[in-house]
């Protein structure tokens, strides 16, 4: 009978747990159904404002109180001028039937961190046609880049979004304080300045493509592999079958004719660049890219932000996508698999220090 009372404890402990697990599938569900077809959000951050709010927080510890309290007045002041000319501004623009040119330029500033399959670039089109929607003549964009390279196609199309704002006539600075090699360069000639911080990592203008073969294990084990294919060169070099010197051959010439497009682009984007010096495979620090003509100042994005907040709006632009808990978990992992491939890659090809 005891066995029976503790059996029928455990069965009811079970099915608490099972119909608790039910339930946070419910609502997880119900929480990613109410968004309906929205996929995402667009986020826009005033970083004039930040700045400013940065110089007022540092200045109270400066200054004594008769000080800032002088110094707050004269800003008002100052301020209050500045409005005063702005209506007048507006006033004159609106008679005229154009309120366009009315308002101060802006800096549109973009964030992307690319990874191997370059996905981010999902966002980084709808950041750039949120601003291509509003954009003027004046307005400038400044994209913070960051990354490795990865697949050919991916990084194209990146490249490509890149493009939309120069056919838009919009001035582009693309700013490197970490790293933008091969796929991550592809993106940066595109811009009408390049700025890479002094120990950023820039160029590896090249192309590679690896795979493992385990015929001879599977020979060795009795296990044979067939691959049927139509089309002579529809699979050349294989993971599981032997490959011949036809394949390999077909294979090479398949990786230089990318490197060649890879070439022609960035010359066409930065057509002063001795290709055939740059385009070795090699990378790159910052001082060095610049001697080689690879980036054309030295610096970091901070420095571009403050200088821009003088005299302009900065807003920084953010895509947000919403992301189901399946999604999440999965990107999670292939971060880590991201950040551990390059971690290797950096090992292997770059001195540590």
């Amino acid at each position: 009978m005891d066995f029976l009372i503790n059996y029928g404890l455990f069965l009811a402990k079970i099915a608490t747990v099972v119909i608790a697990f039910i339930a946070i599938l419910i609502v997880v569900k119900g929480l990613n159904g109410r968004h309906g077809g929205q996929k995402g959000e667009l986020e826009v951050i005033d970083l004039t404002d930040h700045h400013q709010h940065t110089k007022e927080q540092v200045a109270a510890h400066l200054f004594d109180k008769p000080l800032l309290k002088a110094r707050d007045k004269a800003e008002k002041k100052a301020e209050k001028e500045k409005n005063k000319a702005r209506k007048e501004e507006i006033k004159k623009a609106s008679k005229q039937g154009d309120l366009s040119h009315s308002r101060e330029p802006r800096l549109f500033v973009l964030d992307f961190h690319g990874s191997i399959d370059a996905r981010e670039v999902s966002s980084l089109r709808e950041e750039i046609t949120a601003i291509l929607a509003v954009a003027e003549k004046d307005d400038e964009v400044l994209l913070r880049l960051e990354t490795g390279g990865g697949m050919v196609h991916a990084y194209g199309l990146a490249s490509s979004q890149l493009d939309r704002l120069k056919q838009a006539d919009l001035k582009l600075t693309i700013s490197v304080d970490k790293v933008a090699a091969s796929g991550g360069y592809m993106m940066a000639c595109v811009a009408d300045k390049i700025v890479s911080a002094p120990f950023a990592i820039v160029g590896s203008i090249g192309v590679i493509a690896q795979l493992p073969n385990f015929h001879k294990l599977l020979k060795k084990n009795d296990i044979e592999f067939e691959q049927i294919t139509a089309g002579e060169f529809k699979r050349t070099l294989t993971m599981f079958g032997e490959n011949s010197d036809k394949a390999r051959e077909k294979f090479q010439h398949e990786i230089e004719e990318t490197h060649s497009l890879f070439k022609n682009f960035i010359t066409a984007h930065r057509p002063s660049l001795d290709i055939e010096k740059v385009a070795t495979g090699e990378h790159w620090f910052g001082q060095q890219a610049l001697d080689l003509g690879l980036i054309d100042e030295i610096g970091t994005s901070d420095d571009l932000i403050m200088r821009a907040c003088q005299d302009r709006s900065v807003l920084q632009i953010r895509y947000v996508r919403r992301k189901k808990l399946t999604e999440k978990l999965v990107g999670v992992s292939s971060e880590a698999a991201d950040a551990l491939l390059l971690k290797w890659i950096s090992r292997g090809q770059r001195p540590m220090m």
